[in-house]
């Protein structure tokens, strides 16, 4: 529970993790009927990068402030520039939109948006962020647990078909972690297998997370993507060098689109030795 992502605001994983979540829901938005989003870690949804925890780490600025200064052509990164600059133009110029901001930004008036923050302090924030927005529910409660409860996902009569569950815990448990994400990713495609999933994790040594690869491998999901980014040559266990992102039931020639939006990402932040690996763990029918 010591965890807080103002150290961390606009790195380069969220780099990576912002930009595929804009696509996934630019892919759910381009169809008129309403969708559902769960965030199960929101945190406080709206970040400053000119205060003291950002200022302290100073990860932003080889993250979100040197994509900005490269500006790659690549259409889903300028898609997520976009959104930080809205963000900027409401909140100011050192705002960093968090995931919850980012998923009411780029979802409708019909959407519905669940956000789940465990921690006191930072659901109370993350409450106060969105007042007023209808389309928004936030839950001060454990985001695991959100999944059984809150899915599949209805409001009165309707029953929402389409959706996105976004799992981006702080992993303070480690390795320990990718087995309670994986576990919270069977029981959310049992109560909703039509749902798309979407799993962000660190990565230190890659070899280290050869068996949850193959564990994310046998989900019940009819397709399974892998996205990984690594900003240097992942031979440090001490600092994440990269992440990745777990894409269950990704839309339709998402690799495609994801593909070079990696490699701008790449070319853009990477020090010597970067990569960028997109991977189908299990292909589409």
């Amino acid at each position: 529970m010591n965890y807080r992502h103002a150290f961390h605001a606009g790195n380069h994983a969220d780099v990576l993790k912002h930009v595929v979540l804009l696509a996934l829901c630019d892919a759910l938005t381009a169809k008129p009927s309403p969708c559902f989003a769960l965030d199960t870690h929101g945190g406080r949804g709206l970040y400053k990068l000119d205060g003291e925890a950002a200022q302290k780490t100073g990860e932003a600025q080889d993250g979100i402030a040197r994509l900005q200064a490269e500006a790659p052509r690549d259409p889903a990164v300028q898609r997520y520039l976009a959104a930080v600059r809205a963000c900027r133009a409401q909140h100011g110029a050192h705002a960093y939109p968090g995931s919850p901001w980012l998923l009411a930004h780029a979802l409708r008036e019909q959407d519905r948006i669940a956000a789940c923050e465990l921690h006191p302090e930072e659901a109370n924030v993350l409450r106060g962020h969105f007042t007023g927005d209808a389309r928004m529910a936030m839950h001060a409660r454990d985001g695991y647990a959100a999944i059984k409860a809150l899915l599949p996902p209805k409001q009165g009569a309707t029953k929402f078909a389409r959706g996105l569950v976004l799992i981006d815990p702080p992993y303070e448990a480690q390795l320990d972690e990718f087995d309670i994400a994986l576990a919270a990713l069977k029981e959310g495609l049992a109560r909703w297998p039509q749902g798309m999933f979407a799993l962000w994790y660190p990565i230190k040594q890659g070899r280290a997370l050869q068996p949850f690869r193959r564990a994310a491998g046998k989900l019940p999901a009819k397709s399974a993507l892998l996205l990984e980014l690594l900003v240097r040559p992942d031979d440090s266990p001490l600092r994440m060098n990269g992440s990745g992102m777990l894409l269950l039931n990704p839309p339709w020639q998402f690799d495609a689109a994801m593909r070079p939006a990696l490699d701008a990402i790449r070319a853009a932040l990477g020090e010597p030795g970067a990569s960028a690996r997109v991977e189908w763990l299990r292909a589409p029918a």
